[in-house]
């Protein structure tokens, strides 16, 4: 039996579960003015992903590029958010 799919469906769920946080912290603290962070990052993985041997590994760097890349989306729709008052807005946060 191969596993890869499965595992790889795992950590790519996981992976988003992972991000959804980050991007919240991320637009609380410091605003969307981030996004190239996560454009560097994605870009970054998804570049090492065509570079990594391992079917699992290569798809990990990829689906966690391509999610880092989603986060951009993510950090406009969080500052929407934040201004319809679904989430908290950072009373300390220059803007």
């Amino acid at each position: 039996m191969n596993f890869q799919g499965l595992t790889i469906g795992i950590i790519a769920f996981v992976i988003i579960g992972v991000f959804h946080p980050i991007v919240i912290k991320a637009e609380y603290y410091i605003g969307k003015k981030v996004w190239p962070v996560f454009l560097v990052c994605g870009l970054l993985l998804i570049a090492l992903s065509t570079r990594i041997e391992g079917v699992t590994g290569s798809a990990v760097a990829g689906i966690t590029g391509f999610t880092s890349l989603w986060s951009i989306h993510e950090l406009v729709e969080q500052e929407e958010r934040v201004k319809k008052g679904w989430f908290p807005r950072n009373p300390n946060k220059k803007a």
